[in-house]
């Protein structure tokens, strides 16, 4: 366990990061998450697997509010397919954190990984729109064009997921919603986003525990993110009233790709 004690002067920037990424997922949905471990790495400089893993936890504990408002408020989680994603993404989680415990992993390696993936969540989010409003035409009349190959897609899906959270802690919100939108493209999209945070949640618990047992977790360093993350998307949730995330999420969408493309390419 990393038992690092974090400075009191700089707990207060790690409570208001942790209240920005709050506000934007808040607002947004999905993607301002994937600013966290950027962050973490790129301006207050911590090792990319501490980041990562304290991320992951992170990301468990608020994403499991969003489950529970998903599940028991709108009833709107599939449970079958989070289970298809689940017996993907789980295996390939646990052999990612077998590696990573007894391979030695550069850390270009992981920056790379964290690279690669904010690009994936930028694109994916500039792309949101326009499949939501696809989906809404075929919901209506087209045939559904992937058949019977949805069950064992969907399951490489979560494996491919897997790999790529464990590795970076990125992605299991808008690329995860951004594959499920190719998938189930009769399924509303309330629907769509209430699976994808219930599979997210298992996902990067156990990945997150994963790096703890390696003692890549700081925890004084995830009370001070969670502090300041509670209030954030409580103040996000009520500002995406007035502030259009058609217009956030391409200015968030956009900062991820140059920021993941400064990650892949170091």
């Amino acid at each position: 366990m990393d038992h690092t004690l974090i400075s009191p002067l700089t707990a207060p920037l790690y409570a208001l990061s942790g209240l920005l990424v709050g506000a934007l997922v808040g607002m947004t949905g999905i993607g301002g998450g994937s600013l966290m471990t950027p962050l973490l790495v790129f301006v207050f400089g911590f090792d990319p697997k501490v980041a990562v893993g304290t991320d992951l936890l992170f990301a468990a504990i608020t994403k499991s509010k969003g489950v529970w408002v998903h599940h028991g408020g709108h009833g709107s989680v599939e449970w079958r397919i989070v289970v298809l994603l689940a017996s993907g993404s789980i295996p390939s989680a646990l052999a990612v954190l077998y590696l990573l415990e007894h391979i030695q992993v550069e850390r270009s390696l992981i920056t790379a990984v964290i690279g690669i993936a904010s690009v994936l969540t930028g694109a994916a989010m500039f792309y949101y729109d326009h499949l939501q409003r696809q989906n809404a035409v075929i919901r209506e009349s087209k045939p559904d064009w992937i058949g019977s190959w949805r069950v064992p897609v969907t399951v490489a899906t979560g494996a491919g997921v897997g790999v790529l959270v464990t590795l970076s802690s990125v992605g299991a919100g808008a690329i995860g919603t951004i594959a499920l939108l190719f998938l189930y493209p009769r399924l509303a999209t309330v629907r769509i986003v209430g699976t994808d945070l219930a599979h997210a949640v298992p996902l990067t618990a156990l990945a997150g525990l994963g790096y703890w047992h390696m003692g890549n977790v700081n925890f004084a360093l995830l009370a001070a993110l969670l502090v300041g993350s509670l209030p954030g998307i409580y103040i996000g949730s009520h500002l995406s009233a007035r502030v259009s995330d058609k217009v956030l999420r391409p200015i968030l969408a956009s900062l991820l790709l140059g920021i993941g493309l400064k990650f892949a390419l170091a």
